[in-house]
């Protein structure tokens, strides 16, 4: 046992959020924590971290046992991204800056960016420097909350194997139900106050869960219909001097049946997008567009055709382009070069990430969604805030006090207020549970018009039948036919294919250093041969997901190429000491 939870309880004011709960974390467990949006779950973390008390029970640990935190408040002391990060090496390792250049080149970090003060990077670089502090400083337990907000799918896909060869311990919060079930070996659910906790995957936490309510139920309806019965008697026979012994006994017998009261719903998001009829097949068409925000171009000689009933995922790295190929469809964005050609029965329903910091603060949630469509009468806008999870009193909130997972909802209900034939959306499960998540999903997949998403999660990718394929690069984009594990097997991801063996230049030899040359480039020699082998061994554990020398390989191949790359330099100066003799 290193982590030992008993009796915790807590509430604020009024909200019960733990009743009683005990738990255990012990060697080598890896667990993934889920629950829906205020269940708890930072909460959890901030009471394990002794960041906060609880009302009662205990948090206690294994001797000098460490605990590392993915701190959301950031805060910067160095002039630079790679000091910054060397913060949270150990004090034996603090000379061992290939660790965190390899962690952050993972994060998707380019060499420049190492070099740049972390305040002049983007909020999602500057959340992966703390996530990058926090891992290597290799803590026996990780607790790692939404670690992958603002990540793309390389760099998920990287700390996914990097967690899967995490020695010690981990609790880890995320909406992304592959990344958890992949990184993970256990399971942690929060519902209905309390924590439950396997050793599986999530599907068998939800199927735990959906039994014991299904039961519980039953329970709760055998116990009322018994109830029931026995008042009746006593009600039909009490006043019988015949039956009243009877009468009493089976009215004592009331009062020894247990008291369950029945379950309050959960609230569940369930919607279906309101559609507009195409009889055609070719709705949208961009033809060789480009266009830049600056002297490059971000996106150049684009062409997309989209047909009736196609499902297309727009992929790739930040940066290179994905959201504004969305708002060069939805023409929020004029190209510099192309054409783009609508059809006139196409009607687009668009969800962008901007659109969320777009809504009205002022307005009421009822209000906002009315003016998706003014032709909607009241009854009819209410029944989409109920459909949103907004019932009641609840669509009288204004939006500046909503949260960002409350706001997607909101846009959300402004898209299915307004009928559509092509959604577009851009990341729109970024501020979603779990359960809200699954809900959009069955929408589109009951949706018989045209779906265009931008998303970063292979759980996302995998649910929704995928057709087509943007792949975004650098100042490229290409088109792949075929879902995304086809487009995985068939291509793959760029940056998780091994590089090629760097080749010296042929010098002329100086003889007076040929030595000590020949030295340097029989060791150059054997370290390629080495990076070599390793990196063929590191794409084998990429393509499985299932290495597990990955960080070992991971960090042999960084310190290789260190020593290569200054084993070039002194070549360079011993070629120029023998030029210049």
């Amino acid at each position: 046992m290193f982590i030992q939870v008993e009796g915790l309880s807590l509430a604020f004011g009024d909200q019960v959020i733990f009743d009683s709960v005990t738990f255990s974390l012990q060697k080598g467990e890896r667990c993934g924590l889920i629950g829906r949006n205020g269940s708890g779950k930072s909460t959890l973390f901030r009471v394990i971290a002794k960041q906060e008390e609880p009302d009662a029970g205990t948090v206690t640990f294994a001797r000098g046992y460490r605990i590392g935190v993915l701190e959301q408040q950031i805060r910067f002391s160095q002039p630079t991204v790679l000091q910054e990060a060397a913060l949270g090496l150990r004090e034996d390792e603090k000379e061992c800056l290939y660790k965190v250049e390899m962690i952050l080149f993972g994060l998707g970090m380019t060499e420049e960016m190492l070099s740049a003060p972390p305040e002049s990077l983007s909020g999602g670089y500057q959340l992966r420097i703390q996530l990058a502090k926090v891992l290597v400083s290799e803590p026996d337990c990780l607790l790692l909350d939404e670690p992958t907000n603002y990540l793309d799918i390389i760099s998920i896909r990287f700390l996914t194997q990097l967690l899967q060869q995490w020695e010690g311990e981990m609790i880890l919060i995320s909406h992304d139900l592959e990344f958890l079930d992949e990184a993970t070996t256990h399971m942690m659910g929060i519902h209905r106050q309390h924590i439950y906790k396997i050793k599986g995957k999530s599907a068998d936490l939800f199927e735990i869960i959906a039994r014991e309510e299904e039961v519980y139920e039953q329970t709760r309806q055998n116990i009322e219909k018994k109830r029931a019965h026995v008042q009746a008697y006593v009600e039909r026979f009490g006043a019988k001097a015949s039956k009243a012994t009877q009468a009493q006994s089976k009215l004592k017998m009331i009062g020894r049946l247990p008291a369950l009261e029945k379950l309050k719903d959960m609230y569940n998001l369930a919607f279906s997008f309101h559609e507009v009829p195409f009889h055609g097949k070719k709705m949208l068409e961009a033809l060789h567009l480009r266009f830049s925000y600056d002297a490059s171009p971000l996106i150049d000689d684009f062409s997309l055709m989209i047909e009736k009933k196609d499902r297309i995922a727009i992929i790739g790295k930040n940066g290179y382009g994905k959201s504004t190929i969305l708002k060069l469809l939805t023409q929020e964005l004029s190209p510099s070069q192309g054409n783009l050609a609508v059809s006139q029965a196409t009607r687009i329903g668009y969800f962008g990430q901007t659109s969320i910091d777009r809504l009205h603060p002022n307005l009421k949630i009822e209000e906002e969604i009315a003016s998706a469509n003014h032709d909607l009468n009241m009854t009819q806008i209410r029944g989409i805030c109920g459909l949103m999870m907004f019932s009641s009193d609840r669509a009288k909130k204004p939006i500046s006090v909503l949260s960002g997972g409350e706001r997607s909802r909101v846009l959300l209900g402004k898209i299915v207020a307004q009928p559509c034939n092509l959604l577009l959306l851009d990341e729109p499960t970024h501020h979603l549970d779990i359960e809200s998540i699954e809900a959009l999903i069955d929408a589109i997949e009951e949706f018989h018009g045209s779906v265009v998403i931008v998303t970063h999660s292979e759980w996302v990718l995998r649910r929704i039948p995928i057709n087509k394929i943007v792949v975004c690069h650098k100042q490229k984009q290409e088109l792949f036919l075929g879902n995304y594990d086809e487009f995985l097997s068939q291509i793959g991801w760029e940056e998780e294919k091994p590089e090629p063996k760097k080749k010296a230049p042929p010098p002329v030899k100086p003889q007076s250093n040929k030595a000590e040359i020949k030295k340097c480039e029989d060791r150059i020699v054997v370290l390629e041969n080495s990076i070599e082998k390793h990196n063929a061994e590191l794409a084998a554990e990429s393509q499985t997901a299932q290495g597990e020398e990955f960080k070992r390989l991971a960090f042999q191949i960084a310190r290789e190429q260190k020593e290569i790359d200054a084993l070039y330099e002194r070549l360079h100066q011993l070629y120029s000491q023998g030029t210049q003799s």
